[in-house]
């Protein structure tokens, strides 16, 4: 199966590296034109020129936005749509802090909030009217597995994605006729930057070797090992294929059998 995304144009979040520039990587790969979307315009430069062109009309660019600043976030979103038509979005931002529901204040998560689900929801509002138009459109929101099964020490993270998760099922409904798909895929343990640094803040607290919270976090998963950030590029990039045109409204894990439930 050969996944061809010529000539749509894809919006990515968080893709500086990580998992949304494993994304970014895939998507331009399979032939769109991939918009990075993170905070350091230097490093989105340089990473502009690394992405793939498979076709001669191929064209990549970056957008500037800094996700812990809502109001800023408004402004420079609105005026990249007001120049711009995105076909495949992907709603990606970096993770809100650790903490357990006891030692977290209500500004948190207000915060985190604004970060998981007001950006998500700001950005798709803005994309869905060419989607509609046109009757096509990919919306792939990066997630977590803790919608059903909350993590330790991630209560922000727990309580906002299960809100958005609700709420791509929701849209997903109201746009599936009109060939527009909305899915959630729900993340497990991928060795990346963010991961790294939740797992020395757990040696730390914990008083142990990063080596060993790492060594017992990879046993616990059945594969026995962290997920690699292109594996999740691949799923996403069929996610916003022609072949995946009848899936919607799903959450989808990606965790190597991490998960207890169905």
């Amino acid at each position: 199966m050969k996944i061809d995304l010529n000539h749509k144009n894809a919006l990515v979040g968080a893709s500086s590296q990580g998992i949304g520039l494993a994304i970014a990587k895939q998507l331009a790969q399979c032939g769109a034109n991939v918009t990075l979307m993170a905070r350091k315009e230097e490093r989105l430069k340089s990473l502009v020129t690394e992405l793939a062109k498979t076709h001669p009309d191929q064209q990549h660019s970056y957008l500037v936005v800094d996700f812990s600043d809502m109001e800023g976030f408004n402004i420079a979103i609105t005026k990249f749509f007001e120049g711009h038509t995105i076909d495949i979005l992907v709603n990606n931002t970096n993770g809100p802090g650790a903490g357990t529901p006891t030692n977290l204040e209500l500004e948190q998560y207000q915060t985190a909030f604004e970060l998981l689900f007001k950006i998500a929801c700001q950005t798709t509002l803005l994309a869905l009217p060419h989607m509609r138009a046109q009757k096509y459109g990919r919306i792939i929101n990066v997630s977590s597995i803790s919608v059903k099964e909350p993590i330790a020490n991630l209560g922000l993270s727990n309580s906002i994605r299960s809100a958005t998760a609700a709420w791509a099922k929701t849209l997903a409904t109201e746009v599936a006729a009109e060939n527009i798909t909305v899915n959630n895929v729900m993340t497990g343990l991928f060795y990346t930057e963010r991961l790294k640094q939740l797992i020395e803040n757990e040696a730390e607290q914990a008083e142990k070797d990063v080596q060993e919270i790492r060594a017992l976090k990879e046993s616990q998963i059945p594969m026995k090992r962290f997920g690699r950030p292109e594996e999740y590029g691949h799923l996403v990039a069929f996610l916003a294929s022609e072949q995946a045109s009848y899936l919607t409204g799903t959450n989808i894990p990606i965790d190597g059998g991490l998960s207890k439930g169905n």
